[in-house]
């Protein structure tokens, strides 16, 4: 059951916060924008390795079911979040609840509480996905975090949101299975070569890979 949409007052600041950064997404078609701790974020148009990624995270999601009558699997789906009275987050990927169109909260995002689970693939942004995310993530309750870190070719599984983190936080590297808690609504394993390689990184050094 998903929880009712969250509201903030908006003052002057916040809402112009926001018209900023909708006027910077209309100035920079393909651009990713988003309000994280009150600050603005902007990320470049994706590149091939990381669109490569979220094409090969979709097999299994959708393999399990997770596309249906009580959950769907979305890429690029506003998320409201509560650490600021403008803050917004945009995950690469996420299992939400099917009847997530009902809790939309403000600027074309929804509530967190009908997420199940948000993935990350990392880019030039990666500090934001592995640092202010998690901090954000675990802050709207959002139970289950994944991140696809091409940076230090590893993957990131984060469960237990508590305060400003997450109280189980795994890595696991190529040759390794991620099994994926069973509350996003079913059974999903995903394998971390297989999200490495589609990234791009196991080819190069951890400290060059984007």
């Amino acid at each position: 059951m998903s929880a009712a949409a969250v509201e903030h007052p908006h003052d002057g600041d916040s809402y112009s916060l926001l018209m900023t950064a909708n006027r910077i997404m209309e100035q920079l078609p393909g651009h990713r924008v988003e309000i994280l701790e009150g600050n603005i974020i902007v990320a470049p148009p994706a590149d091939g390795p990381h669109a490569r990624t979220l094409t090969t995270l979709m097999i299994p999601f959708l393999a399990a079911g997770l596309r249906g009558e009580k959950s769907e699997v979305l890429q690029g789906i506003g998320l409201w979040l509560p650490t600021g009275p403008a803050d917004y987050a945009v995950p690469d990927l996420a299992v939400v609840d099917a009847d997530y169109p009902e809790h939309e909260a403000e600027n074309n995002c929804y509530a967190p509480g009908c997420f199940r689970l948000v993935l990350e693939v990392t880019s030039s942004n990666h500090s934001n996905d592995l640092k202010t995310k998690v901090r954000s993530y675990a802050q709207a309750g959002i139970p289950v975090y994944v991140i696809v870190d091409r940076k230090n070719v590893r993957v990131h599984l984060l469960t237990g949101p508590v305060g400003e983190g997450y109280d189980h936080h795994t890595l696991y590297a190529a040759g390794q299975q991620l099994v994926l808690p069973d509350s996003i609504g079913a059974k999903v394993t995903l394998d971390a070569t297989t999200l490495l390689e589609a990234g791009g990184c196991l080819a190069t050094a951890p400290d060059s890979t984007p």
